[in-house]
């Protein structure tokens, strides 16, 4: 391994816990609807780092490549969901607080 290459790790390891606890904080403490859905996008984001980095680590880049094309095509199907609901739910309770979602019916 190179020394650029075991630059670029020592990078990834700081910035995947990083990313990891980033986006835990924002989808725990938040009550926004879109900071949550930010917060999961962050956290995706560091799970995405982590496959590429482990693909390039073991050497199953082809692998790692399937995973992470796989995990985009779920974060825009989650995104697509996820905003739908939360415009459905503006629209019922004019805010975009989860406090106000436990008044709703049905």
């Amino acid at each position: 391994m190179s020394d650029s290459a075991a630059n670029l790790i020592r990078i990834m390891v700081i910035f995947i816990p990083l990313f990891f606890i980033t986006g835990l904080y924002c989808v725990i403490t938040t009550r926004n609807l879109i900071r949550t859905l930010i917060g999961l996008e962050v956290l995706s984001k560091g799970v995405t780092l982590l496959f590429v980095v482990a693909g390039y680590l073991t050497g199953q880049t082809g692998f790692s490549q399937a995973c992470v094309i796989t995990l985009i095509l779920l974060e825009a199907v989650v995104l697509a969901v996820a905003s739908g609901i939360i415009i459905n739910a503006y629209r019922h309770t004019e805010s975009l607080d989860t406090r106000n979602l436990e008044n709703l019916k049905g």
